[in-house]
């Protein structure tokens, strides 16, 4: 709080102050008690005021500093009376105590939401579980069944399949919960599982994979999640009608704190417009591919990212209309700048030609 501001704030109180003095001053002139008298009872008037003025705002000067800091400096604002002290003035505590109110308030309806949320997820981890016996009897039943039509049931039955793993991995992206374990896997094998489980849909689609990551590649992450992130890369692919994908493996930054191993994905398939590249992260984002494919959720790639930065992994995309895409994920070697909470990266960009 500055002074300029105070004493407009309280010009009435200064011009009251200002005319009680030159009253005092006139009075004492009326009565002939001379100039000097005058100005001294107006001076003493005036003195008693800036005093009174001066009084107030170091008052409450350090009150309405700490509480315009909290106010542009704390993410969550309801906790804002708990950093305060209480003041000793009235318009201090005032607001205060309304801060406090509102705060317990917005305490308050954050929990009952996060129990909300809990509740939500214990459900969907409950549906989701009840739903494969469901599933998994049908694939039972189809894998009996042969010809072109019970090749499309299997491959729809791999898709549905898909979709619930997928709402799995969206529930536990949103919750604060660590349901991953983070161990050294060999990357090649990563990539194999993710394609094997895809692969009716991959050969449906008529895309063709190619390996060219060496079983001696290991990099640090959890084996489960990023065979569901690759996945999501490559049915992204296949679905857009990519008809060769391959895999590449590289190291950068060998020998300093920034080394880190990148898996490569690219596709031949059509790319994405440069207008879409910057959004393809985005939750629901569909962009002029989604729209004319049609089935497109716009919920991939923003698992990728979100499972991505849960891992402390990078990720990135790169894409040209006409000339395909790639997509980067990227292993620190050092996962102590992982955990200690060193961003992971998200990016999208237009390729270069």
């Amino acid at each position: 709080m500055r002074p300029g501001p105070y004493l407009r704030d309280r010009a009435f109180s200064v011009a009251m102050w200002l005319t009680a003095a030159l009253a005092a001053g006139g009075v004492l002139a009326v009565l002939g008690q001379g100039v000097q008298a005058a100005a001294l009872a107006a001076g003493a008037v005036c003195l008693c005021g800036a005093a009174a003025l001066s009084h107030g705002y170091l008052r409450g000067r350090r009150f309405y500093r700490d509480l315009e800091r909290a106010a542009c400096g704390l993410d969550r604002a309801w906790r804002m009376a708990a950093l305060l002290e209480e003041p000793g003035f009235l318009e201090g505590r005032l607001a205060w105590e309304a801060l406090e109110a509102a705060g317990r308030a917005a305490g308050d309806e954050v929990a009952a939401r996060k129990r909300q949320a809990e509740a939500y997820r214990e459900y969907i981890d409950l549906w989701i579980h009840e739903i494969k016996t469901p599933i998994a009897a049908a694939k039972l039943m189809a894998s009996d069944l042969h010809g072109p039509q019970a090749a499309k049931l299997k491959g729809e039955l791999d898709r549905i399949e898909d979709y619930v793993e997928q709402v799995l991995y969206y529930a536990r992206s949103a919750s604060l919960v660590r349901d991953f374990s983070i161990r050294e896997v060999a990357l090649a094998d990563v990539v194999r599982d993710a394609l094997k489980r895809h692969a009716r849909y991959l050969i449906g689609c008529g895309t063709t994979p190619e390996i060219g990551v060496g079983p001696e590649t290991r990099v640090w992450a959890d084996a489960k999640w990023l065979s569901f992130i690759v996945g999501q890369v490559v049915t992204n692919a296949a679905k857009y009608g990519a008809r060769s994908l391959r895999f590449a493996a590289s190291e950068e930054g060998a020998g300093t704190s920034c080394a880190r191993t990148v898996l490569e994905v690219s596709d031949d398939g059509p790319g994405i417009p440069a207008a879409d590249v910057p959004r393809v992260f985005e939750r629901g984002f569909t962009g002029a591919n989604g729209r004319a494919v049609g089935s497109s959720t716009g919920m991939g790639l923003y698992l990728v990212a979100e499972l991505c930065a849960k891992m402390g992994l990078g990720v990135e995309l790169a894409s040209e209309e006409g000339r395909g895409t790639r997509v980067m994920l990227s292993f620190p070697h050092d996962r102590r700048r992982a955990e200690a909470g060193i961003p992971a990266k998200a990016a999208a960009r237009l390729t270069k030609p």
